[in-house]
């Protein structure tokens, strides 16, 4: 959520931000929206201090015996009384109408995102690992992972399309992937792990910015809960509300949960293999720190989802995404892309960003310095580190072998109960 003082301040950059995200100006919108709220609010202060004050009067009037003053003070009472509950609900429909103009807007990008509109905006910041060379062609996931145990077929008899059915030494391979995240996470890096529900309320999924724009890519429960599209969603809710001392500060969250997405605007893209699912498992990194701390900690965090590609020994770049290309919450984001050679590609793997005080806004999130009296909003990040699924893929691919087989990269081996190569 944005802050409207900021937009009353200086509109122009407030447009200008919005321009490079591919937006129309809006600040003249949501000025005129402020000020017809504001006067109101101004009116309503106003009839109240009348009220109040004609009501000691009336007090006065009787006193003094003047009986016809005392009346007349009694139905400019009332009438302020009868009035005041249509103001008041004016305004909190003016408030409500504000609130969502500013609610459909995207976070502002950070002054070294750079411009663009889409993917070929984003900029190549590094590459890690040399793309194996094969003595045969390789092939994509979809191809040979069935033989493995990457079963689609026995899922789309239950459940449709895009979900998958592990089976043996594949469901193994996945288990000890988000094992091996989460271990090293909250390892040296020091993530707490936490265990969090996979259904939120409304306010929950407003607060991180699923709602209200992303409600189509949401599942809703009869009970209108919505199952989590990222373990982001309840990470991040947990200070919502909260004033933290500032020597809370950081706090660093991980955990390993299914996320569910409807997949609403990707009809067409990834339709075959693992990649595009509507239920995958994913370890996301959760990041509440002191607004000055914010730029370090995405640094940090992208740095740690990039450990687990190393250690895995799976080829990626990564990307500095362009002001057009962030995500709705973001003002600054890394996406972390690994090679897939049976795509001869590089696919998105992880995306971390820099929420800045987009998110701790909308959930009224807040810290208090050491010494201070007012409180501040805090910074909020997120990250990938890493999506279960689409390591699993990058492993079927990097590590296959011309009959089928794929060798089990030695990080994981300690997690695979003697299993060294997966065989079909």
């Amino acid at each position: 959520m944005h802050d409207i003082r900021l937009i009353r301040e200086n509109p122009q950059a407030f447009d200008a931000g919005l321009a490079r995200r591919g937006f129309e100006p809006m600040s003249a919108t949501i000025l005129a929206a402020d000020a017809e709220l504001r006067a109101l609010q101004t009116a309503i202060q106003a009839s109240l201090a009348r009220r109040n004050e004609a009501s000691k009067l009336i007090g006065q009037a009787m006193a003094q015996g003047d009986r016809d003053r005392a009346e007349s003070l009694k139905s400019e009472v009332a009438a302020l009384k009868e009035k005041l509950p249509a103001e008041e609900q004016a305004e909190r429909d003016r408030l409500a109408a504000l609130q969502d103009i500013l609610a459909a807007l995207p976070n502002l990008p950070a002054d070294d995102v750079p411009d663009g509109l889409d993917e070929e905006g984003n900029v190549e910041i590094a590459r890690w690992g040399t793309p194996r060379s094969f003595d045969f062609q390789p092939r994509e996931h979809a191809d040979f992972g069935p033989a493995l145990g990457l079963d689609f077929e026995t899922a789309a008899k239950m459940s449709g399309a895009r979900f998958a059915f592990l089976k043996g030494q594949m469901a193994r391979l996945e288990r000890a992937l988000g094992q091996f995240m989460l271990d090293m996470q909250t390892g040296e890096p020091g993530y707490v792990e936490c265990a969090t529900p996979l259904m939120v309320r409304d306010e929950a999924a407003f607060g991180t910015t699923q709602l209200p724009k992303f409600r189509e890519d949401l599942f809703q429960t009869t009970d209108g809960r919505w199952l989590i599209s990222t373990s982001e969603m309840s990470l991040t809710n947990a200070v919502r509300e909260d004033i933290l001392p500032e020597a809370d500060l950081p706090v660093r969250m991980t955990a390993l949960t299914p996320c569910f997405r409807s997949e609403a605007g990707s009809a067409g893209r990834d339709t075959r293999g693992y990649i595009r699912q509507h239920q995958f498992w994913k370890v996301e990194l959760v990041s509440i720190v002191r607004p000055e701390d914010a730029d370090a900690e995405l640094e940090r965090k992208t740095r740690c989802a990039e450990a687990v590609l190393e250690a895995l020994g799976l080829p990626y770049r990564k990307m500095l995404l362009c002001a057009g290309d962030m995500g709705f919450a973001a003002r600054k984001t890394y996406d972390l892309e690994v090679w897939l050679p049976g795509q001869g590609a590089y696919r998105e793997i992880s995306s971390c960003s820099n929420c800045g005080d987009f998110q701790a806004r909308r959930m009224n999130a807040r810290f208090r310095r050491d010494g201070a009296k007012a409180n501040e909003f805090v910074h909020t990040l997120n990250g990938s580190g890493l999506a279960v699924g689409r390591t699993l893929v990058a492993i079927l691919e990097n590590y296959q072998q011309a009959d089928g087989s794929v060798d089990v990269p030695p990080a994981l081996l300690p997690y695979m109960g003697g299993i060294t190569r997966l065989v079909p």
